[in-house]
């Protein structure tokens, strides 16, 4: 039984670099369905909102050339995973009057794979 568990610990542990790698791909497509018309992910490339190339670790408002709101200058947010997910499920309840214009994403199996996607983007 013990070698059983084990075999079967390393196969997973084998699978889970393709499974990052899956969600990933997914994301890549919920963002090109989500976020592309704002968002480029491109380095230095912005278009209505910055670019979300190196996203993940960034402070807000920081991407040079782009003219942030107040709201948004003013949050002293770091986005981290945990704080891009809150933010990117619920944008108005975490920066009350900035001037995004996304209602959110609710799927939560979308928000993981565009989550495991803007953390490929450095």
């Amino acid at each position: 039984m013990k070698a059983g568990c084990a075999l079967a610990c390393l196969l997973l542990a084998a699978a889970l670099p393709c499974l990052a790698d899956g969600a990933a791909e997914r994301g890549k497509d919920v963002y090109a369905s989500e976020c592309s018309d704002c968002h480029s992910v491109q380095p230095q490339k912005n278009k209505k909102g910055p670019t979300l190339f190196g996203i993940v670790g960034r402070r807000s408002a920081s991407v040079p050339g782009f003219r942030y709101s107040d709201v948004m200058r003013n949050s002293g947010i770091t986005w981290t995973p945990e704080q891009l997910r809150r933010y990117i499920a619920a944008p108005k309840q975490v920066i009350p009057h900035d001037r995004m214009k996304y209602d959110g994403l609710s799927d939560a199996g979308d928000l993981d794979d565009l989550m495991g996607y803007l953390q490929t983007l450095h």
